[in-house]
């Protein structure tokens, strides 16, 4: 594809790699490689490999312990295993910026520049449920990929909006320990991946990209804290949209220095001098420290083109930062231990209740617990306690296992459970508030998809496991309505439990959404529409 490559862009490689520029444009004659990430707020690896029929043709990603490279046949979006969020398709070089921002348990981490989800759905991976996870993006459409990405990962602890960076750090002014800005950018590392985007680079200049990531640049940083992290990365080649932007930012913001990448599995140092006019104001230290940021090209990896910078604020991180949670979900790997809960999960959404939170709003407020919907209908409008409609579809259909902690937030009928310590959210626009966990209506509760997905088999009091290679998952997944065997749900805890009532889904013993058992045998599907198999 060699041939399709604007003059221009070819024009401006060469005079930047020189000699290498001809293994450079060799590199678009190579095939793509195709990488999934293997969902760790799920299971392991390892276990996937064992319980999936791409497990033995599957290569590692050297940069991502959990990244796999497939070959292009294997079509792992039309496998049951996807639809229970166990993977996520995402090209290899894409997972390196997570990865290089070092993400623990407990952190507080934003995802700036976030749609469809992909990097925020490796970062929740790596929270363990602890912490919380803020996803952005500013383009309404995109955000709906964005959130139904964190849904489909079984993700507790995010929340997702949609905003202007500039309208986000008043709010967040010196609270994230951890950043990624994986800004807007010209694409060039992407043409091979998708020539559209050739298309895309002759409509938008790198002048304006450049234009467009100074001011993303610099209101991250004002919302990082002390002694944090902050990635910025690009799927670029374009020296104006990387080198040129971290010169710009120190030497703007003395008290952020790049943070040396090791340059290993391939990957490359970046160029102090293709800074251009951003660097004449450096010192020759940093100057010299952009050397440390990392160049991923496609003819030294098995991978597109990136390109990423490790930024620290100096000074010391708060020794204790917001109220994190403690771990909701527990791995294979890890072996995480989880609160138990003794009675019904409705006790311990009550104790949660009380230690309050703050609301948002978008068009409209969001409610702490104990918020109110009004229902309309022949005579007086009767008015739902939301909050009490949730705890009691928790004491009837989820477990004593189940750990779902967080401040419960309504707005209008759905229910939300926010990370606890967050800052008030009042006038940006919220997409999703929190987990969202569902809608109260008149003498009822609809679990949402969210939810299901959210939960292990064993924190549903009812639960049906299909085998991914049957018939009948299949089934589910179009949506069809099933006639099952009652003695193959399987009943948490009190055995007494009756029949009728919420089904979890499960396929491999991996949620993948809900059914409702009517007693006469008939299952009906609660897969939404929009989450079925197409």
């Amino acid at each position: 594809m060699s041939g399709y490559l604007p003059i221009a862009f070819t024009t401006k490689m060469k005079s930047l790699l020189g000699e290498e520029f001809d293994r450079f444009m060799s590199s678009y004659e190579d095939p793509r490689v195709y990488g999934i990430r293997i969902n760790r707020l799920k299971l392991g690896a390892e276990e996937w490999r064992s319980i999936s029929p791409m497990g033995e043709a599957v290569r590692p990603i050297p940069w991502a312990p959990e990244g796999f490279y497939y070959e292009e046949g294997a079509r792992p979006g039309k496998h049951p295993h996807y639809h229970a969020g166990l993977y996520y398709i995402q090209e290899p070089s894409a997972m390196a910026p997570v990865e290089l921002l070092d993400v623990h348990p407990g952190h507080r981490v934003l995802d700036l520049c976030a749609a469809p989800g992909g990097k925020s759905t490796q970062i929740a991976a790596k929270l363990q449920g602890a912490g919380v996870l803020v996803s952005n993006d500013n383009a309404r459409e995109r955000t709906k990929a964005l959130a139904k990405n964190i849904e489909l990962a079984g993700v507790r602890n995010a929340v997702v909006l949609n905003e202007e960076p500039s309208a986000l750090a008043p709010v967040f002014r010196e609270w994230f320990d951890r950043i990624l800005v994986d800004a807007p950018c010209s694409g060039e590392g992407m043409f091979r991946k998708d020539e559209s985007m050739i298309a895309e680079w002759e409509k938008h200049s790198i002048e304006r990209c450049s234009a467009m990531q100074r001011p993303i640049l610099r209101d991250a940083a004002a919302m990082l804290a002390p002694g944090g992290v902050l990635v910025y990365s690009t799927c670029t080649f374009s020296p104006e949209e990387n080198e040129a932007q971290i010169a710009e930012l120190l030497a703007e913001y003395p008290d952020f220095e790049v943070k040396p990448v090791r340059h290993q599995f391939g990957w490359k140092p970046g160029h102090p001098e293709w800074a251009g006019e951003a660097g004449e104001g450096l010192a020759a230290e940093q100057s010299a420290s952009l050397a440390g940021t990392v160049r991923l090209w496609p003819h030294h990896i098995e991978g597109e083109g990136h390109y990423a910078a490790v930024l620290t604020r100096k000074g010391t991180a708060p020794a204790e930062g917001m109220p994190y949670n403690e771990p909701l979900i527990q791995t294979v790997e890890d072996n995480v231990k989880r609160k138990k809960v003794k009675g019904n999960a409705g006790a311990a959404l009550r104790a949660a209740e009380k230690k309050g939170g703050r609301g948002a709003k978008d068009g409209g407020k969001l409610q702490r617990a104990g918020g109110s919907v009004r229902h309309s209908g022949k005579g007086q409008p009767e008015v739902v306690d939301a909050a009490a409609s949730w705890h009691s579809f928790a004491d009837q259909e989820l477990s004593g296992s189940f750990a779902g902690t967080g401040s419960i937030q309504s707005f209008g009928s759905r229910i939300y459970l926010q990370p606890e310590g967050m800052p008030s959210l009042d006038g940006l626009h919220v997409v999703r508030a929190g987990w969202y966990v569902g809608e109260a209506g008149r003498n009822r509760f609809e679990p949402s998809q969210a939810l299901a997905m959210g939960l292990r088999h064993s924190e549903a009091v009812r639960s049906l496991d299909f085998a991914s290679d049957s018939p009948e998952i299949i089934r589910y997944l179009k949506g069809e309505t099933l006639f099952v065997d009652a003695h193959n749900i399987k009943i948490e805890g009190n055995p007494a439990q009756p029949l009728k009532g919420y089904v979890l889904v499960c396929t491999d013993g991996y949620p993948v959404g809900w059914g409702k058992y009517t007693g006469d045998g008939m299952l009906k599907n609660e897969l939404p529409a929009g989450w079925r198999w197409m």
